[in-house]
């Protein structure tokens, strides 16, 4: 069966770096149109706005996090199989750091450019370094001495988590954790995230 043609939707400072390093970390051919959220190329497939978007030949996929977890799952890397409590285990990180890491992190973006000028609390972003750093020790009591979140290879919350890690530090929340860092260390030093980020 051949390869689907993918082309991913939307500037690799945002989210849309994901589904960029999973095809990098595939070494699958891909398209890259480098929109910001709510052009024209990503309202066309998404009436909201919001980037990634994801087309499987004229499919679209949206949202980051199902279009990483598709690409694994169809190409059978970097993720466990459904239905293992290794699979279990991995999509409970995976939710995790989506709550505690992407959330936070969203809701500081809202209210510093995101929302109306009127709609913006500028002082909750002290509460939420204060919860960002308060996840970050949390979520390295669950890391194990593994290389990676799930086990000895990437899978799918590495993706999440290190593009958080980087996000974090564009908005100025500290990453406090030295195992934190140890592990962005390793992260970095991948050629696929090499290539996605050199961008």
């Amino acid at each position: 069966m051949s390869t689907p043609t993918y082309t991913v939707i939307g500037a690799i400072t945002t989210r849309a770096a994901r589904p960029v390093w999973m095809l990098e970390e595939l070494g699958l051919p891909y398209e890259h149109v480098g929109a910001k959220p709510h052009e024209e190329p990503v309202t066309r497939h998404y009436p909201s706005g919001k980037v990634p978007v994801l087309l499987v030949g004229d499919e679209a996929i949206t949202d980051s996090t199902a279009i990483i977890q598709y690409l694994a799952d169809k190409h059978g890397k970097f993720t466990h199989p459904a239905g293992t409590l290794e699979r279990a285990r991995q999509d409970g990180l995976t939710h995790c750091i989506l709550d505690e890491f992407d959330a936070v992190l969203w809701t500081a973006a809202r209210h510093s450019f995101i929302l109306p000028e009127d709609k913006r609390v500028p002082e909750v972003k002290e509460s939420l370094r204060w919860e960002f750093t308060r996840n970050q020790a949390s979520f390295v009591k669950r890391m194990g001495q593994s290389p990676y979140l799930a086990g000895d290879e990437l899978t799918v919350p590495d993706i999440l988590l290190a593009h958080c890690m980087i996000w974090a530090r564009a908005a100025k929340f500290d990453i406090t954790e030295p195992v934190l860092a140890d592990y962005m260390a390793r992260i970095r030093q991948r050629p696929g995230f090499q290539r996605t980020f050199k961008r």
